[in-house]
């Protein structure tokens, strides 16, 4: 039976913790914490994913859970975690310096706490110049979305395509392909973790277009923040403006912002992390999968069974995985109503599908987060504005 477990809060932080009571020794329990990001435990993605996984994984084995919320910065919440003694901690925040090379002249605290596992998502800074890891303790998550965000570029252009087949009858206001063409793409920040989706996203759109003959302006903001709502729906007004049909919204909060001014001006938005086709029925065209939960459960397994010491240093989940990839879209299938456009939803998703076993083998994308840098000539059917 749960029951919550009194432990002593993480300095300066929000924190809850969960756990199960356990037969044998407490002192034996394992200790998890989760150290959500600006975005917070209820993001309704990338940090509640996580939440949701390291408290089932508490529940499943009887351990006990620290979910932080950081109102004194990540790296005083990451040092008294570390105090504490947690078996993990899972750090969402993109926050790694203190951890992995130590500020101020103080010694990194993957070092200063060698018992505790810490966990990184979205970048690999735990390397050498010779490639060779810095901390033995420190596990770089990593997710192949530079492939997810191809496959969501290419599904862009074939909706943008024959949006009036498919939506005919609908609460629509698309831009017609022969006056304009174009797509947006708003992220929270200008680093690997955010690039990665726009570079696979730009290389899904110019794949689709060169097939086609055509030329898509492509409208980028790379400092959204993660909570500004109505900042994101005011980018996204603008470039729903220029003629963009569909805008890729990778900031956290800030998509719902996104979500809801496609609802108001007709068109269509991606979301990012969780499922979040139903935010705005009919407006999500789909979410790019970055499912949090599969790596958190995967590596307390490890440590379950004794071989997260043999667990290499950077884990890389790719489309097979499940942790990353395209919804289903079923959500917006129910906006297609005339058989014509259904029988043009099912061409487009074949072409989809084609491509899932494609890309990553015949068809090569650039990962911002392996240290890949991207090269818009690359892309000639893409006008990068």
């Amino acid at each position: 039976m749960a029951t919550i477990l009194g432990l002593a809060a993480c300095g300066n932080s929000s924190t809850s913790d969960s756990g199960s009571s356990s037969s044998g020794d407490e002192n034996k329990k394992k200790r998890i914490a989760v150290l959500c990001d600006d975005a917070g435990k209820n993001d309704n993605g990338y940090n509640q994913a996580a939440v949701e996984g390291a408290q089932k994984v508490g529940q499943d084995k009887g351990w006990e859970v620290k979910i932080v919320e950081p109102t004194n910065g990540v790296p005083d919440a990451l040092e008294s975690l570390g105090e504490d003694g947690y078996d993990i901690v899972f750090n969402m925040a993109y926050d790694f310096e203190a951890l992995i090379n130590g500020v101020g002249g103080a010694e990194p605290l993957a070092s200063q706490y060698p018992d505790t596992e810490w966990v990184i998502f979205n970048d690999n800074p735990n390397k050498n110049d010779d490639g060779s890891v810095k901390h033995k303790n420190v596990i770089a998550v990593l997710y192949d979305l530079n492939e997810s965000s191809f496959l969501a570029g290419a599904l862009s252009v074939l909706v943008n395509e024959n949006a009036e087949t498919l939506f005919k009858g609908g609460d629509y206001s698309f831009t017609d392909p022969s006056t304009a063409r174009a797509c947006g793409f708003i992220g929270g920040t200008n680093s690997a973790g955010i690039v990665v989706f726009s570079y696979g996203y730009i290389t899904g759109i110019n794949y689709e277009a060169e097939k086609l003959g055509v030329t898509y302006d492509y409208y980028a903001k790379y400092d959204a923040g993660f909570t500004d709502s109505a900042g994101g729906a005011t980018v996204a007004g603008t470039y729903y403006g220029n003629g963009a049909n569909v805008v890729f919204g990778c900031a956290g909060s800030v998509g719902d912002g996104i979500t809801s001014k496609a609802k108001e001006v007709g068109k269509l938005a991606i979301q990012v992390d969780g499922n979040k086709d139903d935010q705005q029925p009919g407006y999500v065209l789909t979410s790019v999968l970055k499912n949090t939960n599969v790596p958190v459960q995967t590596i307390c397994d490890a440590l379950d069974d004794g071989s997260l010491s043999s667990m290499d240093n950077l884990q890389d989940y790719s489309l097979a995985s499940g942790a990353t990839g395209l919804t289903d879209c079923t959500e917006i299938q129910k906006a297609i109503t005339t058989d014509e456009g259904k029988a043009k939803w099912e061409e487009i998703w074949a072409e989809i599908e084609d491509l899932k076993g494609k890309v990553g083998s015949e068809i090569k994308v650039v990962n911002a987060q392996n240290g890949e840098t991207f090269d818009p000539s690359t892309c000639p059917n893409v006008n990068i504005k």
